[in-house]
C-alpha cells in the first residue's frame, strides 16, 4: 500500500520532470513550506487555483476536521516557495479573511468543485491563502 508521502514524492518528481504536468491530475502547484518543528523543507502538491495575478492555496485536507500540516507550517513561518509549471518564486503568504476569503473560496470552487463538498464535511472554515508573485 502506498503512503501519502510516497504518492506525493512521485507526483513531485513527475511535476518537476514535465514542466508542471502530472498525468491524470488537474493542474497543480508545488508549495514548499518550512517545517514548524523541524525547520526542514516540506513540499505539498496542491490544486492550481488562479485568481487574477495571484494563486490561491486552499487548506481543505479533503474536508478533514484538522488543518493540513503545510498550513500549520506557514502559520509559523509564512515565507514559502511556489512552483507553477517551470516557474519558481518565493513569497510571503497572506491568509484571507472576511469577504476577500469568501470571494476567493468561490473562485476555488469554480476551479475545483470538490472544495465545496469538503467545506460541507467539516465544521472548520477552510482557510484560503494568497500566494502573490513578487513585483518585478
Amino acid at each position: 500500500m502506498t503512503t501519502w508521502n510516497e504518492r506525493n514524492k512521485g507526483v513531485i518528481e513527475e511535476f518537476r520532470a514535465n514542466g508542471g504536468k502530472v498525468k491524470g491530475w488537474a493542474p497543480l502547484i508545488l508549495l514548499t513550506t518550512t517545517g514548524a518543528k523541524t525547520g526542514q523543507p516540506r513540499i505539498a502538491p496542491l490544486m492550481r487555483v488562479t485568481d487574477g495575478d495571484r494563486l490561491l492555496a486552499v487548506a481543505s485536507k479533503g474536508g478533514s476536521p484538522k488543518h493540513p500540516e503545510w498550513y500549520l507550517n506557514l502559520l509559523a513561518l509564512p515565507e514559502v516557495t511556489v512552483e507553477v509549471g517551470s516557474e519558481k518564486f518565493t513569497t510571503t503568504t497572506r491568509i484571507l479573511t472576511g469577504d476577500e476569503r469568501e470571494q476567493a473560496f468561490k473562485r476555488a470552487v469554480e476551479v475545483f468543485p470538490p472544495y465545496g463538498q469538503y467545506q460541507k464535511k467539516t465544521t472548520r472554515e477552510i482557510p484560503v491563502i494568497a500566494l502573490e508573485r513578487p513585483a518585478k
